[in-house]
Formats: structure tokens, sequence, C-alpha cells
């Protein structure tokens, strides 16, 4: 089930978690403890809970302390816990109650960031369990930043989990590209219609503004309420408030596309440890090569930030030609990098009530084909 090590290394090795490109999910090895005795309990402390994540998964989104500050301003609630070995911080997950139509749930968006032993994991899902059981919940659904690799898929069926019925969430799929290198070398790296759209948008004069004004962002509601009615998306909540906890701490920026004095597209981009995340988009359709002026615009304020990747964000499978984001992903692969795949989301059932929900999702899932 999980790789051994060498008995004298009595913590888990984590293998990629420090590399380069955050962005990548670690591969774990380990070794199991028999002597042991964990615990479980609430943290408070954003400089010991930002230690361990930045450590372990920084690409990890939605298990960083700022994104728990976007989810409490929405007045959701969520509670940060770890996971301790003695005084010794081992694992840390977010958890979210979920309130839906179709019942309560807990979510651990891209985590728990725990290394997958069985004592650890079954420490942290029997106490995921009754903390559903106190709330309500049908059910917990995780997604561990994780590699998808089908040793890590038998480790978390071992523990119970399934496969979640719904499509890929959370950028389990998504597109990365190395900005080490000049900015001649990354352009040199594109796709030759992409090099050219990025020069034809500057021979036409298309401006960028780059912006951290919240009135800004009524602009880009326009143009994200167009795009969701034309391409039969339903709209994020939470883009305001998220705008606002990260600008405050100098991590997003709003760039605004223009060409002559017309607003043609916008993108909302995030910057957490060493990387910059092409988060949230919107544009009206044109000839005048706007979307690529400003994901070259957005590269070039990572690197002068200090970013070493650039996160596109979520893409369809290279392959399918039918996907709804299909063209997106011509789109963002156009620029160079690679593909990142991390395991996909997984449930727990705690009562009878989490089948019907996973019969909706699974229908869903087959009606829209994806």
């Amino acid at each position: 089930m999980l790789s051994v090590i060498p008995s004298a290394a009595r913590d888990l090795a984590i293998e990629g978690s420090a590399s380069l490109d955050s962005s990548t999910p670690p591969t774990y090895v380990g070794v199991a403890r028999n002597d042991v005795v964990m615990t479980i309990r609430e943290i408070t402390d954003r400089e010991e809970w930002e230690r361990f994540w930045e450590s372990h998964a920084p690409g990890a989104l939605f298990q960083s302390w700022l994104w728990g500050e976007v989810v409490k301003k929405q007045l959701l609630p969520l509670t940060r816990f770890g996971l301790y070995d003695g005084s010794k911080l081992i694992g840390i997950f977010q958890v979210v109650t979920v309130r839906a139509r179709r019942g309560i749930y807990l979510h651990v968006r891209q985590g728990p960031i725990v290394s997958p032993s069985i004592q650890r994991w079954s420490r942290v899902t029997d106490f995921l369990r009754d903390q559903a059981k106190r709330e309500g919940a049908s059910f917990i659904r995780v997604s561990p930043p994780v590699a998808d690799l089908v040793q890590h898929r038998k480790f978390l069926q071992t523990l119970g989990l399934l496969p979640a019925a719904t499509h890929e969430v959370d950028a389990e799929r998504c597109w990365v590209l190395d900005i080490t290198p000049g900015e001649e070398a990354i352009l040199a790296g594109m796709r030759k219609t992409t090099r050219y759209e990025i020069r034809h948008a500057q021979h036409l004069g298309v401006r960028i503004v780059t912006t951290t004004a919240p009135i800004d962002l009524d602009k880009f509601f326009v143009l994200y309420g167009e795009t969701a009615k034309r391409h039969h998306f339903v709209e994020h909540r939470g883009i305001r408030e998220e705008f606002d906890v990260f600008v405050k701490e100098g991590k997003a920026v709003l760039l605004l596309g223009y060409y002559q004095q017309t607003l043609l597209s916008a993108a909302i981009i995030l910057f957490l440890a060493d990387q910059a995340i092409y988060h949230h988009s919107a544009s009206v359709p044109t000839d005048y090569s706007v979307n690529y002026a400003i994901q070259w615009e957005a590269i070039r304020e990572a690197k002068r930030r200090g970013m070493k990747v650039y996160n596109f964000w979520g893409i369809a499978p290279l392959d399918a030609a039918n996907h709804p984001w299909h063209g997106i992903t011509v789109f963002k692969t156009g620029f160079g990098g690679r593909e990142v795949q991390t395991i996909h989301a997984h449930d727990l059932p705690v009562s009878p009530r989490y089948w019907p929900t996973r019969a909706i999702e699974w229908w869903e899932r087959t009606r829209k084909g994806y």
C-alpha cells in the first residue's frame, strides 16, 4: 500500500513537497508507527498554520490561511484543525460545513494535508466522522493534494473513501508554467500562434491596466455576468470577498484589458507562496487578442514579484475535444508548460442520506458528459 522507508526514519518521508514547482503534488512514502498517541485540536495561530502549509503543500490554495479568511468573510462555518504527535504538528485541515439543498456535508478542499499513513489518516477520518455526526452531515468530502497515483487511490479506498461521483473540481487537473527563465525564453516556449497573438495585441495598442481598487471590481462583474450567460455556467460566489482578503495582504491584482476605450477582458490573479494563480476571468468575444495580452502581463507581473510558477488553474483532459473547457484549455496550453493532476475528490459516507446525493451527482456528470 505504501512503500517502506528504513525503520530508523520514524516519520513519514515526503518526496517532492519542497520542489521548485509548488504546484506539483507530492508523492508520499512511509512506514506505519505503532507507538504514537496522536491528538487533534483547533489551530488559531496563523504562523503555526502557515509554517506547516508552506513546507508541505504551498500549492493547496484552499488550505491556505488566507482562503480560510475568505470563507469566514462569507459567514460560512470553518474551523482549522491540526494533527499532533505529542507537541509536533504533523497534519492540518480546514473544514467547512456546507449546507446545500441536497443536504449537509463537511468539505476539506485540497486537504487534509497529512502524510498517508493508515494511523494518521484513521485518526483524522474518525475525528471528521464524529464532527459530521454532530453537524448532521451525511458525508465528508476530501481532496488531498497528492499525485493521482494508483497507490494513493488504493490507500484512500482502504479507509472507506469512495471517488466522488461529481466531475473534476478545484483544479484537480491544471496547467502550470515555470516562469524562472527570462521573458524571451518564456516566449520561445509558447505555441507560435500564442506568440503571434501577444505581439498582435501590442501592435494594436491593447492596453492592460493593473489595479487593486475595489471599485474596479464592478467592471469585472459586468463582464463576468455576460461571460456566465454566454457559456452557461453558474457564477462563483465569494469573488468580492476573495479579492478583498487577498488585496489587503498585497497578494492579488485585477487586470483589465482595453482596446481603445472599450473594456474587453479582465482577470483576477492571486499570489501565494511562490506561485501566481489565474483564478477568475471574464471577457467578450473579440479579435483584438486582449486575452493573450492579459496573460502575458500577468506572467510579467508574477516575475516582478519573484514568483516561480504561473498556474493557469483548471483545464480539461488534453484529449477531450468535446469537453466544454476544451477551448480555454487550448488557450492556456499555448503559453507552454505542463499538466499537473492531483487525485480526484473522495467521499466518506456517514449516513444513508449520502446515497441519493451521490446518485444525483453521478447523473449530472453523466448528462454533461465530463
